[in-house]
């Protein structure tokens, strides 16, 4: 990887402005099978992660897809990279149909060593406005791995829960979902690819989507709750086209553990607090 100083990048701030139009927003109902809200109405939660997107221009994607890096990122030429997890403070409900600006900071740089090599762990900080009005605040992990094969390893067993659904994820869920966040990551929709390049034994199921339905499972299982922050976690890839299970259990008053989980054990972890 080519060296750089840390202090160069953490500081650097991105502006987006996007608008929420009810034309998107229908189409991210119809990927998950549910009636769109209308305009004035609440964004549901998560959902924020399907605008803002980059729009860079095909001739700057690397290999993998993804924009290359060097400009506001810093310079983790070689690796692979993945969503980590987030941190996400609601703080007042995002509405379809208005314009909202999203202030990205790049917070924190570390690099670590683990079982596959060397990490490069990348903390950017978000805060979602709409008007005057600071919605969501969100810190976001992103993390570059050398190009090893991921080691397949058996995850921790889910214990008993409270709710429980069960998704299978075909690639038109993923490529649709790749759509509707403008991701060009080949390993969620291009299976040589993720196969050969990557070494991964079929395409990967994006980390936020299935945060974002984690968090729906829940609030069906909870209809009166009122979403105050979520965090999720990933521990190991969820491969499509295997189903896998979408469960949680409360812990306390106003708080609840998810998880996601295949036949071998927890993929994700994720908390709610909620009123």
């Amino acid at each position: 990887m080519e060296a750089f100083n840390p202090d160069d990048w953490v500081g650097r701030t991105q502006s987006r402005s996007d608008q929420f139009h009810s034309a998107h927003v229908r189409k991210i109902a119809a990927t998950f099978n549910l009636s769109a809200p209308e305009e004035g109405q609440e964004l549901p939660w998560l959902w924020h992660w399907c605008f803002f997107d980059d729009c860079a221009a095909q001739q700057s994607l690397g290999p993998d897809g993804h924009p290359r890096l060097g400009d506001f990122m810093p310079p983790a030429h070689g690796r692979n990279r993945m969503w980590a997890g987030s941190r996400v403070n609601f703080i007042q409900p995002l509405l379809v149909g208005a314009q909202a600006q999203r202030l990205t900071t790049l917070k924190h740089i570390d690099e670590k060593h683990g079982r596959t090599g060397s990490l490069l762990f990348v903390t950017l900080s978000h805060e979602v406005w709409q008007g005057q009005q600071l919605c969501v605040r969100e810190e976001q992990d992103i993390v570059y791995r050398e190009p090893t094969p991921p080691k397949a390893s058996a995850g921790q067993v889910a214990p008993e829960v409270d709710w429980h659904e069960t998704v299978t994820p075909d690639p038109l869920l993923l490529f649709r979902y790749s759509a509707l966040t403008f991701n060009a990551h080949r390993i969620h929709y291009d299976w040589p690819y993720v196969t050969e390049a990557e070494g991964y034994p079929g395409l990967v199921v994006h980390g936020p989507l299935a945060a974002t339905l984690n968090l729906a499972v829940f609030t069906r299982a909870n209809p009166l709750a009122r979403v105050r922050t979520f965090s999720f976690r990933a521990a190991r890839p969820l491969i499509a086209p295997a189903a896998f299970h979408l469960s949680g259990r409360h812990e306390r008053h106003g708080y609840a553990e998810l998880w996601a989980s295949d036949h071998n054990g927890i993929n994700q972890y994720a908390n709610v607090e909620f009123d």
